[in-house]
This record gives structure tokens, C-alpha cells and sequence, in this order.
């Protein structure tokens, strides 16, 4: 069918370029040929631009199909798919590594379908001389961007094609842009707050690697400004500018960077990090990790944050500049920390103090517990112990009481408190076992032997000092033996509860003072009873005595 074409010396993909008499009946013939042969096949046609001496890449306009196979149409060449070739093909892509003045031209993209329908694509690629003095031909320049007073956005058209590109590098009327006016992002270039003379030519330039080799790439595109609608700025929450975090060199730190970026669904929405002049996405990703999620509040507000993860901190990163920046379709914001190593401190003074403050507190503490709670504390200590179990020393009795015994009304009281509140309290609630004379001495038995005795097998001694004690010409003979065990032999306890304020004591019996003086001075010396052992116990009244 091409031979016939051929004959009838018409190119298929040129048809349009020819008109035909129809009177002269010798085309005829062609123009049936040429009818059944655009029956058979799909052509369609696009132009391609591309400056000499760089990496360039042609898709052929036809997609999801089995095969591609690429034909240089002068001479009907096939286009090989080794990647070692200058042009070679892969699948869907002609690559020009790089390109050559010679290689203007038409390319054919023949595609083949599972029905086994045959698609022609023909492609038209002019390449452009390198002037030195011209940084880009007019010619190639791609579809215009536009961008408002308010926010600038101009893309990279050709760099998606290019899987190891490197970083892009913007130029403005040729000349490379630099400043925080600009912003480059992914294949973005970002213009802060664009006046008119913003607009102009702007071109990207990066590196492809092939197979080891570097080469260049670039793209011009016009940029224009528009009015539309201001939206909201962008504004970092946190960090603020000029933060300072401690770090620790060689321990992993998290630096979080949160912004909000408007209201409702943005056409840009970027929360990133930069570290020195390089994106997170170019550091080594062995010890920067960079997490970004989008999220909205309760009145559609959008957030971004975005985490930089540092898995160990060198002494390096302490003098770069950790940039976050924030940017939506109006304009970016940024806010720079820096790190500093923070200070080793000697934590071990700080933990003696601490320790020796609690102790101290501590000790207050008990103090005070111990001298408002030490008879609840006796309590509970001897109903859970019981330490007060029979003693194998020799004695009877924890204690001999020694009382007045006339029958006078406050002795009545006295015997009262003597016969049913002691043995009461001490024997029933204690456990003690005391001496009372008039219940352990029996009749018949020799009084005053019987009273030594009993004092002798007496731990100690309680004596019921009340007025009548002390104004009592006669001192009865339990109390001698008492005193003199007390004041002389040194073995046996005294205790001395004082029924009723007594006032002077210098109206008692000489011994009874002198034992009170004798306790008075010992206690005054050492702190304590000593081995005197004498405790005295003053309830100031029988009332508050009977209540206790």
C-alpha cells in the first residue's frame, strides 16, 4: 500500500499539503489507495523543541498499548532501544542523549493495541543551535503561567520526565535568582509578593543521570501577573523565628515545624523543612526523615506539619540553619532555629541536696508525728505485738499502786479510781497486772512483810499523789519501802500521777520531796529518767483523768 502511495508520489503524513485536479483522472487511482490506507491506521502530530547539546525526551501521544516502536521517517530508520545508543527508544519515550543539530526531524511512534489495531503517531522535533550570547531561543518556550499581586507560582514544565533530576536552579531574563524573595520547591518556583516587574522569561535548568552521565536540561516558560481574590496568608504556629532547641550530639532529635495555610481546600498546601541551602528531600536519608500530614479544624481551617527527623546530631547540623517554611497560593512564610548542644550538668550535687532536703523533711516530720501521735503510735505498737507478755525476771506484778487508804470522801474517790479505773485500763485494755493493796494482800498474812514483798516483786511503783498525801502527818509504809527502792536501791521504777493541783510542794513528807527534787535534778542533768527510771504523769484533774 506504501509502495503504491510511493508510486503515486504522495507522502501519507504530507497529504494535506497537496491539492489535486480532479479532472486529471490519473490520481484517481492514488486517492482510493489512499482512502483504505487511513481506514487502517490513526495519525496524529506534535511539535517538539529542544536546545542543542542537552538531554531531551519525546513522548509518544498514544499511550496504554502493548508495543511502541519508534521510526526516524528519513529514511525509515528504526530507532534501536539499547540505552547505550545517543537516541534510543523505551517503550512509550525517545530519549536525545543529548541532542545533535542533525537530529530535526520526523519521528514515527507506531503503536500496537490487543485487537491488533496499528497506530502512527508522527512527531516533529526541531532542535536549536547554542548561541553563546542568547540563553534561549524564542522559539522554545512553553505555555505561559500566570499569578497574582498576592502569590507567584511558576512550574518546571519538562522535569517530571526526568527521574534522577537534580536540583533546579531558576533563572529570570538569564539571569540566576537568589534572595527570600524566591522559593524553589519540587519543580516550583515560588515569588513572594509579585510586582510587575515580575514578569518576564523564566527558565529552569537541572542535571539528568543516565547510565553515569551527567547532562543539562532546561525550560523557559512565560510568567504574567493577574487580579483575583486574596486568600489568607500563611502563618507558622510554631517554632518562631530565631528558636534556639538544645540537642545532645549524637542523640536523635524530632523538629517540629505546624502552620496554618488558609481556610477550606487549597491549590497549595506545604509545610517543609530546609536544612542550610538543601531541601529535606535531598539530604542523606540516613539521618534526615521528614513526615508531613495536612488536617483541618473546626471551622475548616487547614494545618500542616512537618516533622524532621534527625536519627543523630553532629556537630555540623549545630551550625546550619533548620528553615521551616509554610506556603499556600498567596505567598510563603519562613522561620529559622538553630540547634545548640545543651549544657552537661552535674546532676549529682542537685541529687545530694534534694536527698538531704527530703531527709531533712523527713525528720521534721517524724518529730512532729512523734510528739503529737507517740501515745496512738504505743497503742497500736502493743495491740499488734503484744510485747507486754509475762517476763521471766523474777516479778509478779507490773506494778505496785501506793494510794491513801483513809475513808475520807476524796479517798472514796481515790479508791474508786484505784479499784475500777486502773485495773480497768492497765489489766483489761493493757494487759498489765498490778499490786493493790487491800485485793492482793490477804488476811492474815503479816502486813508489812507482805507489803515488802510485794513491792520487791513489783516492777515499779505507781504513786497517787493527792492533797491528803501531802498533808498526812503519817506516811504510810508502802510508800517508805517504794521510795527507798526508788531513792537508795535504784531497782524499781517510780511513776507519780498527781490527782489535783497540789500547789507548793514544799508541804510534803521530807522523803516524798526529796524523791520529786531527786527526780527533778536527775532528769534536768542527762535529758532523761536515766537508770533512775522515774516517769511522772500529770492528769491536773480526777474528771479529766476518768474521761481519759
Amino acid at each position: 500500500m506504501q509502495e503504491t502511495a510511493k508510486q503515486c508520489k504522495i507522502d501519507p503524513f504530507r497529504v494535506s499539503n497537496y491539492s489535486f485536479n480532479l479532472r486529471n483522472m490519473t490520481w484517481i487511482p492514488c486517492l482510493i489507495l489512499l482512502s483504505i490506507f487511513f481506514l487502517s491506521v490513526s495519525i496524529t502530530s506534535e511539535s517538539f523543541d529542544a536546545m542543542e547539546g542537552e538531554a531531551f525526551v519525546v513522548k509518544c501521544p498514544k499511550r496504554n498499548s502493548l508495543t511502541f516502536k519508534w521510526y526516524h521517517m528519513e529514511g525509515n530508520k528504526t530507532i534501536p532501544a539499547d540505552e547505550g545508543a545517543r537516541i534510543h527508544s523505551s517503550g512509550r519515550f525517545l530519549w536525545f542523549l543529548p541532542t545533535a543539530k542533525e537530529d530535526s526531524g520526523y519521528y514515527t511512534c507506531v503503536t500496537q493495541y490487543s485487537n491488533n489495531l496499528t497506530t502512527h503517531s508522527r512527531v516533529s522535533v526541531m532542535v536549536y543551535p547554542y548561541e553563546r550570547d542568547i540563553c534561549f531561543p524564542s522559539q522554545i518556550r512553553y505555555p505561559k503561567d500566570t499569578g497574582t499581586f498576592i502569590s507567584g507560582r511558576v512550574v518546571c514544565p519538562t522535569i517530571d520526565n526526568y527521574e534522577n533530576a537534580t536540583l533546579v536552579h531558576w533563572y529570570k531574563d538569564c539571569k540566576l535568582l537568589q534572595g527570600k524573595k524566591y522559593f524553589s520547591w519540587n519543580k516550583y518556583l515560588y515569588i513572594k509578593a509579585p510586582v510587575k516587574t515580575d514578569e518576564g522569561y523564566y527558565t529552569c535548568q537541572f542535571t539528568y543521570t543516565h547510565s553515569g552521565n551527567e547532562y543539562n536540561v532546561s525550560a523557559t516558560r512565560l510568567f504574567v501577573i493577574k487580579n483575583i481574590s486574596e486568600p489568607k496568608s500563611p502563618q507558622i504556629i510554631f517554632p518562631e523565628d530565631n528558636d534556639v532547641i538544645e540537642v545532645v550530639l549524637g542523640a536523635p532529635v524530632n523538629i517540629s515545624c505546624k502552620a496554618f495555610l488558609g481556610i477550606g481546600n487549597q491549590n497549595v498546601e506545604v509545610v517543609t523543612w530546609d536544612v542550610g541551602d538543601l531541601q529535606a528531600k535531598y539530604l542523606d536519608p540516613l539521618r534526615f526523615q521528614e513526615d508531613y500530614h495536612r488536617f483541618s479544624g473546626t471551622f475548616k481551617e487547614r494545618y500542616g506539619e512537618a516533622v524532621l527527623r534527625v536519627t543523630e546530631v553532629k556537630q555540623e547540623d549545630l551550625q546550619s540553619n533548620f528553615t521551616c517554611v509554610a506556603l499556600n497560593a498567596k505567598e510563603y512564610i519562613m522561620a529559622t532555629v538553630t540547634l545548640q548542644e545543651s549544657c552537661e550538668v552535674n546532676h549529682h550535687r542537685t541529687y545530694m541536696i534534694i536527698g538531704f532536703l527530703i531527709l531533712l523533711v523527713m525528720i521534721v516530720l517524724l518529730i512532729v508525728f512523734y510528739h503529737f501521735f507517740l501515745i496512738d503510735i504505743v497503742l497500736l505498737y502493743r495491740k499488734i505485738f503484744n510485747p507486754y507478755t509475762t517476763k521471766d525476771d523474777g516479778k509478779m506484778y507490773d506494778a505496785y499502786v501506793i494510794y491513801p487508804t483513809d475513808a475520807t470522801s476524796k479517798a472514796n474517790f481515790v479508791d474508786d479510781f484505784v479499784h475500777q479505773i486502773l485495773p480497768d485500763v492497765l489489766e483489761n485494755k493493757c494487759g498489765y497486772k498490778l499490786c493493790i493493796y487491800g485485793r492482793e494482800i490477804f488476811p492474815g498474812e503479816d502486813v508489812a512483810n507482805a507489803i515488802e514483798t510485794r513491792i520487791q516483786k513489783s516492777r515499779r511503783s505507781i504513786i497517787i499523789l493527792t492533797p491528803k498525801l501531802i498533808h498526812c502527818k503519817e506516811f504510810a509504809y508502802d510508800q517508805h519501802i517504794a521510795l527507798h527502792c526508788a531513792l537508795i536501791q535504784d531497782d524499781i521504777k517510780a511513776i507519780v500521777l498527781e490527782m489535783e493541783t497540789n500547789g507548793d510542794y514544799k508541804e510534803l513528807q521530807e522523803s516524798l520531796r526529796f524523791f520529786l527534787l531527786e527526780l527533778s535534778r536527775r532528769t534536768s542533768k542527762s535529758g532523761s529518767a536515766g537508770s533512775f527510771a522515774v516517769q511522772m504523769v500529770i492528769y491536773g484533774s480526777a474528771q479529766q483523768m476518768c474521761k481519759k
